[in-house]
This record gives structure tokens, C-alpha cells and sequence, in this order.
């Protein structure tokens, strides 16, 4: 009887690659996009930017004219959100009223990270003498209540939008060069920034190519986290007379226009609060979003790679016992 041996691989690979590494950003974003209050949250912000951005297209009536044949008129078609005392189309001054949050909103974050992110990172990688003298400056910043202290310098300098952006970032940079101190002091012991120094790195080098890029995500969630604080802040300056120019479309000055009639005509301050309360809501959905989306220990993106004990239909796997059995 002739026996005929048949060498088989010993380990049968799967015909199926592995799916290829994703990115650090591109995980980041699938994990945002699978929160649903962030995705929210970024629905609402864009609609308010096109809103803000296309302003004359989207309010149906100049906000700045007067009918006094026609004040305090109800929700109509016509007038969507009513008439103020004035005779002025309520929803008109609320799209316009857009423009200024965001522009305060955005633009005093833009001032806090000027400020805060330098300061944070000179502090934490000098160390010493440096890091103390910046952060018992900062120490002093912070001991002041922040309401308090923009209404003292609103009132001693006055002015317009612009002065009003530089005094909420003024106010408000402290916490960020404390988020960034904290994470320079931890991410400048760590081995790639050893090994560095050692190769002969300068400082700026360091601070550009290794702590600046590792610093992103947290600064990112606090900016997020910030912009709210910035338009409740306007908003409540408007509402006491201390923010824009009178006669400027600003949700906290509309409230306070509409508080003298709350009981009368109560929509005069249900809808410039309720998009003072989305604004603030959506960006706070953004920042939490945002937060656990950049976080690299959690990992809420399902990758299904093939399991080790599991093997591909039609394929076992062999070794030389099985072919002894066989050729027996």
C-alpha cells in the first residue's frame, strides 16, 4: 500500500489584513461624532454662525427700525418674535444680537490663549525662580472676583465692543497658563523630552516640537469651555448697562429691555433667554464632547479586529501529530 504524506503549513494566515491604524485627530473625531450632545451642540453653534454671518438675509426687518404705530405687538408672521417698545422687529435684533456673543465669545478666547498659553509654558519648562515669579503674578490675578473686577475696569475705560473683548480676556487668562503650567510640569519629565535635551534641543525646540503638540487637546477643551463664560459674561454686563453701545443689538440688553413689561409681554425676554441658553448650552455640550474625545484613554470607537482564537472557515490549523495520524 502506497502512503503518500502531504506537508500542510503548520499556521494558515488569514487572507483578511488587519484594518490600518487611525490617527489620533481621526479617533478624536469619530469618538465627538458619536456623542450625541456634542453633535447637538455643533448643530446649534453652525445654525447661530449662519445667522450671525448672512445677518441681513436671514432678519426679515432692519433692527434698528422704529414703528411707533405698531410697538408691542405679539409673535405674528409678519414679526416672528414681536415688536419691543419702539416698534422694533424683535427677531431681527435677536440674529443681529448673534453676531455680538460670538464676536466676544470667540474673540476674548483668542486673547486668553495669547495670554495664558506663553505664560503657562515659560513657567512650567523654566522652573525656579521663573515659574514662581509668573505664577505668584498669576496668584494675584486670580485672587480678584473675575465679575467684579470687569465691572471696575468697564467702568473706569468704557468704550466699545473691542474694549470689552480685552477686558473679558484680560480677566479670564489665568486659568489656562495654570492648565498649561500643570502640563508642561508633567510632560517635560517624560523620556521623548529627556532624550531631546540630551540630542542638544534647545527650549524652543522642545516647546515647539514636544510639549506644543501634546498640549493641544486640553487647551481645546478649555477654550471650548471658556467661550460660554465669555457670553454670559457680556450678556450680564449688557444686562446692567455696562456692555455694548445702547441701541446695539445684544441679547443681554434686549432682557433688560423687556424686563420693565415681563408681565405684560413676557416673549420680550423668553427669547433673547432662550438663545442666550442655547448658546451657552451648545458650546458646553461641545466642550464636554470634546473633552472625551481627546482624552487618549478612552476609546468609545468600536474596532472589531479578528479575534486570535477564532480561524477562517474551511482552514485548521495542522501539526506534524495530525500527519502522523493520517499516514497511520
Amino acid at each position: 500500500m502506497n502512503i503518500r504524506l502531504v506537508r500542510r503549513p503548520a499556521f494558515v494566515l488569514a487572507t483578511d489584513a488587519p484594518p490600518p491604524l487611525r490617527g489620533y485627530w481621526t479617533r478624536s473625531w469619530t469618538r465627538l461624532l458619536q456623542n450625541r450632545l456634542a453633535v447637538m451642540g455643533l448643530v446649534i453653534v453652525a445654525i447661530l454662525v449662519v445667522m450671525a454671518v448672512f445677518a441681513p438675509l436671514v432678519a426679515p426687518h432692519d433692527p434698528a427700525q422704529q414703528d411707533l404705530y405698531n410697538t408691542f405687538a405679539g409673535p405674528s408672521f409678519e414679526h416672528p418674535a414681536g415688536t419691543d417698545n419702539l416698534g422694533r422687529d424683535w427677531f431681527s435684533r435677536i440674529v443681529y444680537g448673534a453676531r455680538v456673543s460670538l464676536i466676544v465669545g470667540l474673540a476674548a478666547q483668542v486673547l486668553v490663549l495669547t495670554v495664558g498659553l506663553p505664560v503657562g509654558l515659560i513657567a512650567g519648562l523654566k522652573g525656579r525662580v521663573v515659574d514662581s515669579a509668573l505664577m505668584r503674578f498669576t496668584d494675584l490675578a486670580y485672587a480678584f472676583p473675575d465679575l467684579l473686577l470687569i465691572i471696575l475696569l468697564r467702568s473706569a475705560v468704557g468704550g466699545g465692543l473691542l474694549q470689552l473683548v480685552l477686558i473679558i480676556g484680560f480677566v479670564s487668562w489665568m486659568d489656562t497658563a495654570r492648565l498649561v503650567r500643570g502640563q508642561v510640569l508633567t510632560l517635560r519629565e517624560r523620556e521623548f523630552v529627556t532624550a531631546a535635551r540630551s540630542l542638544g534641543a534647545s527650549d524652543a525646540q522642545i516647546m515647539f516640537r514636544h510639549l506644543l503638540p501634546n498640549l493641544t487637546g486640553p487647551v481645546i477643551v478649555m477654550l471650548a469651555l471658556g467661550i460660554p463664560r465669555a457670553v454670559f459674561i457680556e450678556a450680564a454686563l449688557s444686562f446692567i448697562g455696562l456692555g455694548v453701545r445702547i441701541g446695539t443689538p445684544s441679547w443681554g440688553a434686549m432682557v433688560q429691555e423687556g424686563y420693565g413689561a415681563i408681565l405684560a409681554f413676557p416673549h420680550l425676554v423668553l427669547a433673547p433667554s432662550i438663545a442666550i441658553a442655547l448658546l451657552l448650552l451648545a458650546f458646553t455640550f461641545i466642550g464636554d464632547g470634546l473633552r472625551d474625545a481627546l482624552d487618549p484613554t478612552t476609546d468609545t470607537a468600536k474596532s472589531k479586529p479578528l479575534p486570535q482564537a477564532e480561524k477562517p472557515r474551511g482552514l485548521r490549523q495542522t501539526s506534524g501529530e495530525d500527519e502522523r495520524q493520517r499516514a497511520a
